[in-house]
């Protein structure tokens, strides 16, 4: 089977296809992704209008192009995925309403992608990796431990109570005045800073609790560099290389507790932690994690970090395992800008739901 996958959910609009080989293994036939960095640039952070009408410019183009890069027509497409949510609604609905529209004109079916499906499911994608697994979801807007059991079948251990860790990053940065992206500016200038100049908390360590929280971290970045005033290289490097530190120590000790729990539910399972999403692309958290693993005794797997980000091939593979399970989805199928992986697991702040409470 080839899947057509796209992706628009936020700020890059993104389309790929996907298949298998003669073994069966996992193959990226083409893909391609136009960044909006510039776009929103002077504003400091995404607009969604912005957002959407750059996706409507863009992804016409960009289907074409992919579809050229495979040498492949339409008639050789078998379903086209989409993610539907969660994200911003404007994205979201415009790579949506194409998809829809090349299956309806095709007569092929339709897969509407949950975008945080797209991350849990990248490194079968790249590494193969059999269920279940233990999942680091870390993306702007989630951060998750998760049970990955099977296809559509997830089970959230933990979760952030307040902001998301790619928000903390993204926070920091525009605190410090680095540009956007603002995850990647941290991490680059923490490569020329001190980590032990500043003890950053570790908020809720200690606590019973698999879950995690980032305000108070960020306000102590906030309170030193207020403190510090007017900042010069030399503090901004190393705030960012001690406030990179504390979160790789927090994320460090959630997961170790998170594996001794999958360990008791999963005993016969080869242990594997997959770190997904934006942020697994930090190469501090990917070190200490994967130290983590070899001290454990667990296999470790981050996708390449082009597969951190948001990107096409994700949606589509997850909409290959789907349509191999003979799934398709409703034409009248709406965007959702909220859509948890766990829609069992009693929600609080953080879990992707609206309203939530802690």
């Amino acid at each position: 089977m080839r899947i057509l996958g796209i992706e628009t959910s936020c700020d890059e609009t993104a389309a790929a296809i996907v298949t298998r080989d003669s073994e069966g293994m996992p193959q990226i036939l083409s893909q391609n992704v136009l960044s909006q960095f510039e776009d929103h640039r002077e504003f400091g952070g995404v607009v969604p209008e912005i957002a959407a009408r750059a996706h409507l410019t863009a992804l016409d183009h960009l289907i074409k192009k992919t579809m050229a890069d495979a040498e492949l027509s339409f008639d050789n497409i078998d379903a086209v995925a989409a993610t539907t949510g969660p994200g911003l609604v404007g994205g979201l609905i415009v790579g949506m309403m194409t998809a829809k529209a090349i299956a309806a004109t095709n007569n092929i079916p339709f897969l509407a992608i949950n975008h945080l499906e797209g991350h849990a499911l990248t490194a079968r994608l790249t590494d193969s990796v059999e269920y279940p697994y233990l999942l680091l979801l870390v993306s702007g807007g989630h951060t998750q431990i998760l049970s990955v059991n099977g296809l559509g079948d997830y089970q959230r251990m933990a979760t952030t109570i307040d902001d998301a860790l790619g928000e903390a990053f993204d926070k920091t940065a525009k605190l410090l005045g680095l540009p956007i992206p603002g995850g990647p500016n941290v991490e680059l200038a923490a490569k020329e800073g001190d980590a032990k100049r500043f003890q950053f908390p570790q908020p809720l360590r200690g606590k019973d609790t698999l879950n995690m929280s980032f305000s108070g971290l960020k306000t102590a970045v906030r309170q030193k560099a207020e403190s510090l005033a007017p900042l010069s290289k030399q503090d901004i490097a190393d705030i960012c290389a001690s406030f990179q530190s504390a979160v790789s120590a927090v994320l460090v000790n959630r997961c170790k507790r998170a594996m001794a729990e999958f360990l008791v539910k999963n005993p016969t399972s080869a242990p594997v932690l997959v770190a997904a999403g934006g942020v697994a692309a930090n190469q501090k958290i990917r070190f200490d994690l994967e130290t983590l693993c070899t001290n454990e005794n667990w296999e470790f797997v981050a996708p390449p970090l082009a597969l951190c980000s948001d990107n096409a091939p994700m949606i589509a593979w997850a909409g290959l395992e789907r349509a191999e399970r003979g799934e398709t989805s409703p034409m009248d199928t709406a965007p959702r800008s909220r859509w948890p992986l766990d829609e069992t697991t009693a929600s609080i702040i953080g879990s992707g739901r609206r309203g939530a409470k802690a």
